[in-house]
């Protein structure tokens, strides 16, 4: 297997293994710093993956990064698109609240759809669907109306 060198600034190694060493920092992230570590340190690939349980491509792509843009690129996650949130934390705690009160009049719960109804006379979310307000609750461990 052909290795390539790579050789790490003094400052991207202290960034390194400050990621390796302390703080809070995802599994991929600490990978990938082992990663860059060892081959900074001239550890042969197949060894790195066995010992990091990590395949060939990881262990490239990580070295590719880091060559095209430094530890930032290599090491964290770059945010991906996606549709944001259309309903902040504040508005799923009041979708919450309004599920721990007293269910309508002639009713022992809440049904789903009766909350969808109540949550849209509340300010902001006059547009919430009932599976928005299933996946809201789900969140929660609470079940409501029960009680």
């Amino acid at each position: 297997m052909r290795q390539t060198e790579l050789h790490l600034t003094e400052e991207d190694r202290s960034v390194i293994d400050g990621i390796r060493s302390k703080g809070v920092h995802h599994a991929r992230e600490v990978n990938r710093a082992h990663v860059l570590s060892c081959l900074d340190r001239g550890i042969p690939e197949g060894q790195i993956m066995a010992v990091l349980g990590m395949g060939r491509t990881a262990v490239w792509r990580a070295r590719a990064a880091y060559l095209q843009g430094g530890v930032d690129l290599a090491v964290f996650d770059v945010a991906r698109s996606g549709r944001p949130r259309q309903y902040d934390t504040d508005a799923e705690a009041r979708v919450t609240a309004l599920a721990c009160t007293t269910p309508p009049k002639g009713r022992q719960r809440w049904t789903i759809t009766e909350l969808e109804r109540a949550a849209r006379q509340e300010h902001g979310l006059s547009t919430v669907s009932r599976e928005t307000v299933r996946r809201m609750l789900k969140k929660t461990t609470s079940s409501p109306g029960a009680g």
